[in-house]
């Protein structure tokens, strides 16, 4: 991301567009905890200078993975490259049409050749374990309703008349809509990115101009906001709230400046380090990766796969996990900096 904020900083228009577009094509990828590869982000840069086109970085990277196929299942690097690539490629372009064939074309387009179903809604119910929920699940779509229900959102925004309305106003009615649009959940996978992709383009024909530093660094709090406001539980006093979501579009779109942490979120509102040592159902891992941060923040990658035995894509995959759930933060850069570990 330090790439990225060089040419910003410079302010040259070209290059600063095209590096807010990468910046949050890729940071969009942590909403699944997925880091784009070094290939990727080299030939990013070479977008950026004018030397490529995206076209060509959506070739090279296809070429790459023809000749260098993952190793391992638990390695998503390929799907990050690829995804990161197309969702660039989509922010590129001026053009937008509100509505569901939209929608679902922009999640053919990010998974074509990723998932079996790219573009195709499921026909299947789905429930999905969430942190923020203490593993409990939003209640999706019927698999049986989804092309209804999904049609009838797109009228019922399409007949919504903004005249007359405050800047506040305006906002809370995109929450309520991306929030439904989102609990619907189409697709089996990909729901978050191409909402996220989605709203972004529908944002730009109010006429906002999109803060895309918050989808690039908060990618997970935008989606742990749409959990909370499509989960309740009565029997826990737990009600469905916008208020997370709102904090997120506010900062996006009227420059303001709310904390997002997503630890707030959690229905318990716990500790995240004690519930990491007490917590018997997190992994002995986990809590072996934050001991040896302890004793060493600067600790690499390689340097934490030597401690615990394991490779280094299963420790980047736990050590995006733990800073989703608000317990690792890195100070710095990925060669110089350190970790840090967020206690209350």
């Amino acid at each position: 991301m330090d790439i990225f904020e060089d040419y910003i900083r410079q302010g040259e228009p070209g290059k600063t567009e095209k590096a807010n577009i990468w910046k949050t094509a890729i940071g969009l990828q942590q909403v699944d905890g997925l880091k784009p590869s070094e290939y990727l982000i080299a030939n990013a840069r070479q977008n950026i200078e004018g030397d490529i086109t995206i076209e060509e970085v959506k070739q090279r990277i296809d070429s790459y993975y023809k000749q260098h196929p993952p190793q391992t299942n638990e390695d998503r690097t390929e799907e990050a490259d690829k995804v990161s690539a197309r969702i660039a490629e989509i922010l590129s372009e001026k053009t937008f049409t509100f509505s569901p064939a939209e929608y679902i074309a922009i999640h053919r387009r990010l998974f074509q050749g990723i998932y079996q179903f790219a573009g195709k809604l499921r026909d299947y119910n789905i429930t999905k374990q969430e942190w923020v929920l203490n593993g409990e699940t939003v209640v999706y779509g019927s698999a049986e309703s989804l092309k209804a229900t999904l049609e009838y959102d797109f009228e019922q925004e399409k007949k919504f008349n903004y005249k007359g309305l405050s800047q506040q106003e305006i906002i809370e009615h995109i929450a309520h809509l991306i929030s439904y649009l989102w609990q619907i959940h189409i697709f089996g996978e990909g729901n978050t990115r191409t909402t996220a992709v989605f709203l972004i383009k529908y944002l730009r024909t109010f006429g906002y101009k999109v803060n895309n530093d918050l989808f690039a660094e908060h990618s997970w709090y935008f989606r742990n906001a749409l959990v909370r406001a499509n989960y309740k539980n009565y029997t826990k006093n737990i009600h469905a709230t916008n208020k997370f979501l709102l904090r997120f579009l506010e900062n996006l779109l009227l420059g303001k400046t709310h904390v997002l942490k997503n630890r707030e979120m959690h229905i318990q509102l716990i500790d995240p380090v004690n519930d990491l040592v007490n917590d018997p159902v997190i992994s002995t891992l986990k809590r072996n990766i934050v001991n040896h941060l302890k004793q060493n923040p600067s600790a690499n990658y390689n340097e934490l796969a030597d401690k615990t035995g394991y490779s280094t894509a299963t420790i980047k995959r736990h050590i995006q996990e733990l800073k989703k759930a608000g317990i690792l933060e890195r100070i710095g850069s990925d060669k110089t900096g350190s970790w840090k570990i967020i206690e209350n």
